[in-house]
């Protein structure tokens, strides 16, 4: 009586775990850009709602570096990167009435993206995006 598995048994295991690992890499990486993607639009919100706190402040917009030294957002957020997106904030032509916040993919492309989304919002509080382009105030709000 023989022990153990034969070669072919191994092999037809291999290739089974390979095919299965063809079709869970994907939706695992897909299901990574969703996430990034929405964790974006939450930091969107972040910014832009520390925006307005700095403003009831101060009387002006800031940028990034401002909202994260006074507190208002985090400080990995004022960084300028999480979760796979770079954001920057940036008061508007009258620093008391307007501002700019944008957040974009680091890798925008290829299987190893880390969104497809750019995402726009300012002093409206819309959160706006794009694909393959800026977005900007006059892209699609996000939910439509």
């Amino acid at each position: 009586m023989r022990k153990g598995f034969s070669l072919i048994e191994l092999l037809i295991v291999v290739a089974i775990i390979l095919i299965i690992a063809a079709i869970a890499v994907p939706n695992l990486l897909r299901a990574r850009r969703s996430a990034n993607e929405a964790s974006a639009t939450a930091s969107m919100r972040t910014i832009g709602t520390g925006q307005l706190m700095y403003r009831s402040t101060h009387g002006t917009f800031t940028d990034l570096a401002g909202l994260a030294a006074d507190g208002v957002i985090p400080g990995d957020l004022g960084s300028g990167t999480k979760s796979g997106y770079k954001f920057d904030a940036q008061p508007g032509d009258n620093p008391a009435q307007q501002f700019t916040v944008t957040g974009v993919p680091e890798i925008p492309d290829g299987a190893t993206a880390t969104g497809t989304r750019t995402f726009f919002t300012d002093e409206s509080q819309v959160i706006r995006f794009a694909i393959g382009s800026e977005a900007n105030a006059t892209s699609t709000p996000v939910g439509n």
